[in-house]
């Protein structure tokens, strides 16, 4: 696909070669569909690819794995795991900022995580729409394909990576992932469900700076 523009991000040139042909019209027909109906969809329109925006590929150094949007209003921003400071936090990040503060020492006090993607951290949920008050709506209608490049295309990638899988959709995709290259972090989920199953304790944010350091790429300040 020559001319792949979907994202309209850095990422579209690596994406056409793990993609189908015909998949940034499946994609653009799927978004008219949901984002024209009378069905409210999260996030807004402009941030379904917020997240390949803000991190462009020559900048990744982390990838961190969601599942799909928040539901509930005011909180998605194509962001995996982020919501808006005025915004109450979601259990599953009030579980990783605590795992944040015991890893480091220090308490994160903001809860949007937009400063991480700006530092290279490719806050990427695997379904990247949701409609409103059903998690996992879109599930299995055209996200996974795209999600699945965007893993490989950072696995193609010459400089080395961390990737976060956490739960065990997130760990699925591990096998995409050159182990002798990037480093792979899995750990359960950080819902309240499963977070004491081995997530608490798991440290990948010192896990992570530690492989960027010795792979002489700049570190990420969490607690920004």
């Amino acid at each position: 696909m020559a001319n792949f523009s979907l994202t309209n991000s850095d990422w579209d040139s690596a994406l056409a070669a793990f993609l189908p042909d015909d998949y940034q019209y499946q994609a653009e027909d799927f978004l008219a569909e949901v984002y024209d109906s009378n069905m409210v969809t999260y996030p807004s329109q402009e941030n379904v690819f917020a997240a390949l925006q803000k991190t462009p590929l020559d900048q990744t150094k982390v990838v961190i794995l969601g599942q799909d949007p928040y539901h509930g209003p005011d909180q998605a921003q194509g962001l995996a795991f982020s919501v808006p400071d005025d915004t109450p936090v979601p259990p599953s990040l009030r579980n990783i900022l605590k795992e944040l503060a015991s890893d480091s020492g220090h308490e994160r006090l903001s809860h949007d995580l937009s400063s991480w993607a700006d530092q290279g951290v490719l806050l990427l949920n695997t379904v990247l729409t949701v409609s409103a008050g059903q998690a996992n709506s879109h599930q299995g209608l055209i996200w996974e394909k795209l999600t699945d490049a965007v893993i490989q295309a950072a696995n193609a990638d010459d400089q080395p990576k961390v990737f976060i899988f956490w739960g065990k959709p997130a760990q699925k995709k591990a096998s995409l992932i050159d182990k002798n290259k990037h480093l792979v972090l899995q750990a359960p989920h950080p819902s309240p469900l499963a977070a004491y199953r081995g997530f608490f304790g798991s440290a990948p944010f010192s896990q992570t700076n530690r492989f960027l350091r010795d792979h002489q790429r700049p570190e990420i300040d969490w607690l920004n």
